[in-house]
């Protein structure tokens, strides 16, 4: 008698519980599958240590690459002329477009609902809705922090909307003569916005010698101060570039899930200039490892200089002065100079001994970045 209650209450919980769930759905093994994979974070490309060079070249990891000196004299390539998706890196004929256009520095432009539309599906703006800022700040904004909603913003500025912006800038490559260099979009979002090594290295190039464009491309960091609310402080995203061997002039970052991890920067290795381009990285950090192992390449095959050891007499000999030679007869050619070996671009040297391996994605001790805003840094 004690026994059939409790069988008969252990057998109502059950039966309300499976009411519960024919009301509910009881979730199939696909979706739960999904929600834990939402919660998961997207995996991070394991960094790994490789060697500094192979086949006697630098080591680069990227997809496409090309480095030249400043005479343009090619240093090391690799596909430099094969079109890849170039993602934040499209924000170098973004603001040639605009400063062309006469741009107002220090006009006020205010970030609005449009702004957010066009840079959604990047990463998080720290320009919010409703900001006003100066035209300035927003150009360090686009440039150092690649922050998307600064481009539409600088384009509603000089009377563009997005998609004239984007008309403008294939107007501007198309006079740099770049004939495999394309924009859909003005962020760099889109996979249809494409370049090659070569040509994002002949953006950069005009960038740099802009006057207005040039010093906000060699800044470390930059504090912008929207109107009413506290400065937000940018830091370049090229900067780890930087290192001990390695000055940097400026340079643009780039990423979205299209276009992997991407660089192009202007150097100054050993006293000289130097253009790199990487495409295509995987690893948030490998394109700034291209860089260092570069530079580790071109320090350790400097040109250098034969020059003939001279032998002083034995004791205090002096050396006898040469015979004159009879009148009419053929002297012997001048000794010539010390012959100078060529740039390692055009007849390589063997290394002379092993580098040490650099770790794919770590560029030597880099000054530290505090994390800026970019929606595809």
């Amino acid at each position: 008698m004690v026994v059939m209650p409790r069988f008969f209450g252990r057998t109502a919980l059950l039966w309300i519980a499976l009411a519960a769930f024919a009301i509910t759905g009881i979730p199939s093994s696909a979706e739960a599958a999904a929600k834990r994979k939402g919660r998961r974070k997207k995996p991070v490309a394991t960094e790994r240590l490789v060697s500094a060079t192979k086949h006697g070249q630098p080591n680069v990891q990227a997809a496409g690459a090309l480095v030249i000196d400043e005479s343009g004299a090619q240093v090391f390539a690799h596909n430099p002329d094969h079109e890849r998706p170039i993602a934040s890196i499209s924000k170098l004929a973004a603001m040639l477009a605009v400063v062309d256009r006469g741009l107002e520095m220090e006009g006020l432009s205010t970030i609005n609902k449009s702004d957010a539309e066009v840079g959604k599906g990047g990463a998080k703006s720290r320009l919010l809705e409703g900001m006003t800022l100066s035209n300035r700040d927003l150009l360090h904004a686009a440039l150092m922090g690649s922050d998307n909603r600064a481009v539409p913003a600088l384009g509603r500025a000089v009377k563009l909307n997005p998609a004239q912006l984007v008309a403008a800038m294939n107007a501007k490559v198309k006079q740099l003569g770049l004939k495999n260099t394309r924009f859909q979009e003005p962020t760099g979002l889109s996979v249809n916005n494409v370049s090659t090594p070569r040509e994002v290295i002949v953006m950069l190039k005009q960038v740099i010698a802009h006057p207005v464009l040039g010093p906000i491309t060699r800044r470390a960091e930059y504090d912008a101060h929207p109107v009413g609310k506290p400065p937000i402080k940018y830091f370049n995203t090229d900067r780890p570039a930087q290192r001990a061997n390695v000055q940097l002039i400026g340079g643009k970052t780039g990423y979205n899930d299209f276009a992997r991890y991407c660089l192009v920067v202007a150097t100054k290795i050993d006293g000289r200039a130097y253009y790199m381009a990487f495409l295509g990285d995987e690893g948030k950090l490998t394109r700034f490892g291209d860089v260092a192992r570069v530079a580790d390449w071109v320090v350790s095959h400097k040109p250098k200089t034969v020059v003939a050891a001279a032998t002083a007499p034995a004791g205090d000999a002096k050396p006898a002065a040469p015979a004159l030679a009879p009148a009419g007869a053929v002297t012997s050619a001048p000794p010539q100079p010390p012959k100078i070996l060529q740039p390692p671009y055009a007849a390589p040297m063997a290394d002379p001994k092993p580098a040490p391996p650099i770790p794919v994605g770590v560029a030597t001790a880099p000054a530290p970045a505090a994390p800026a805003a970019s929606a595809t840094p």
